[in-house]
């Protein structure tokens, strides 16, 4: 058996070209292989190299940022040189490089700034865990948003990559510095911070001073690539969100055998509010995907099922979950996990779990009032349902099914009523 550790520790070496060129009929694109001078953890040898492997240690890969070349296709044009996120990162940037970075470490932070484009308004957090948020949320602050994206998924943000939109401070970085992620990339790093930060040997720290610009790319269209078993290849352009105030969301009617189905509860400002947000995180989850989110922070989020009233339920179950444990850790300082198996082995009095059960429960996972967000329309009214029996108070979704009308029905016969609102945009991510 291979020495697994060693592996996961070792760079490798990769085969592929200093500069790729690609061809779009008769315009051409040219990229530039991105590597870094980084001091081996182990030996100190300054090393030069590009990524530390691909998604896997047996996997060789590369990361090019492109360098010339302006594409327009249909009228679109494309985002040209010169705006580089990840792809520009230099030696200068990663303050601490940690271990040589991964593929799935890059990946996170383009994803991370893919969602953290649209929430630029206020401060903001996220934490990705492959290539998925696992808690995101605004805050007056930046160390009040990391502290409610953390702790609305604190069991999956364990080795996660975060990425905030301001400075990140002193009362953030000591946040940060508890717990355990792989990646922290913000716009800069007040003073004293990196010292906080650095205590995390393994730590990357990467400023990433584009951050600042970010709305801009909301704007911006690339050019995605999907490979296929036969050497084929997909080529798509990216989505842009339709959605950027409350003005944007169309009204959830329908007409089903000449009548007339119409929601009958507008949405309150607030409720909006986390349309918007919502809306916004859902733009960087995987597809099937049902998400609730709740005072500007996720609340639970399912990803990546194959069936939509699935991923409702799923998502439900992540909550209680993740309420449960942040609970646990509030009053104990523990994990949830960790106070059951105390209980199991008599350590502990059960009736401790019992009463965070029972809190979790009453408040049903933190979901009453939530908003729930889908990305894509809701075939059957079973997956609102779900949602509706959890004290969801209103539902955002792109509309367009022929059970609509169904949709809405639950939505009216709610007690109280859920406010419902369509996008017109479905937002599948694969």
């Amino acid at each position: 058996m291979p020495d697994l550790k060693k592996m996961y520790r070792t760079i490798m070496e990769d085969d592929f070209p200093e500069d790729m060129t690609i061809k779009f009929g008769n315009q051409t694109l040219v990229y530039k292989k991105r590597a870094w001078k980084i001091p081996d953890e182990k030996t100190g040898e300054v090393i030069e190299k590009g990524l530390r492997y691909g998604e896997n240690p047996d996997q060789q890969a590369a990361l090019y940022e492109l360098i010339n070349g302006n594409l327009v296709l249909g009228g679109c044009q494309y985002i040209n040189p010169g705006n580089g996120l990840v792809s520009s990162i230099t030696e200068e940037d990663m303050i601490q490089a940690g271990k040589h970075p991964g593929k799935t470490n890059l990946t996170d932070l383009d994803n991370g700034l893919n969602v953290m484009k649209y929430l630029m308004a206020k401060p903001a957090a996220v934490i990705l865990k492959h290539n998925n948020p696992c808690g995101a949320a605004y805050g007056k602050t930046i160390a009040e948003a990391y502290g409610k994206a953390n702790m609305a998924d604190r069991i999956a943000a364990f080795g996660g990559c975060l990425v905030v939109n301001r400075a990140m401070d002193k009362a953030t970085a000591d946040m940060v510095s508890q717990n355990y992620l792989e990646v922290v990339a913000a716009p800069d790093f007040e003073e004293g911070v990196i010292s906080i930060l650095a205590k995390r040997k393994n730590l990357r720290i990467i400023r990433v001073k584009r951050i600042n610009e970010l709305a801009k790319y909301r704007d911006f269209r690339f050019v995605e690539f999907k490979s296929l078993i036969d050497g084929g290849i997909i080529v798509q352009q990216s989505q842009l969100s339709r959605i950027k105030t409350k003005d944007d969301f169309l009204p959830a009617k329908t007409v089903y055998k000449g009548k007339e189905y119409v929601i009958e509860r507008t949405p309150i400002e607030k409720e909006y509010e986390d349309m918007i947000f919502g809306w916004s995180v859902e733009m960087g989850i995987t597809s099937n995907s049902v998400i609730y989110v709740k005072n500007g922070e996720t609340v639970g989020i399912g990803t990546g099922e194959q069936d939509r009233v699935g991923v409702a339920e799923i998502a439900i179950f992540k909550a209680y979950t993740k309420y449960a444990d942040a609970l646990c850790f509030k009053n104990y300082g523990i994990p949830y996990k960790t106070l059951e198996m105390e209980v199991a082995r008599g350590e502990r009095d059960a009736g401790l779990l019992q009463e965070i059960d029972e809190e979790t429960r009453k408040n049903k996972g933190g979901l009453t009032g939530a908003v729930m967000i889908s990305d894509a329309f809701f075939p059957f009214r079973d997956g609102v349902d779900v949602g509706i029996k959890q004290g969801i108070s209103a539902v955002v979704q792109p509309g367009g099914s022929e059970r609509d009308f169904e949709v809405i029905e639950a939505c009216n016969e709610a007690e109280p009523k859920v406010a419902m609102v369509f996008t017109g945009q479905r937002v599948f991510k694969h």
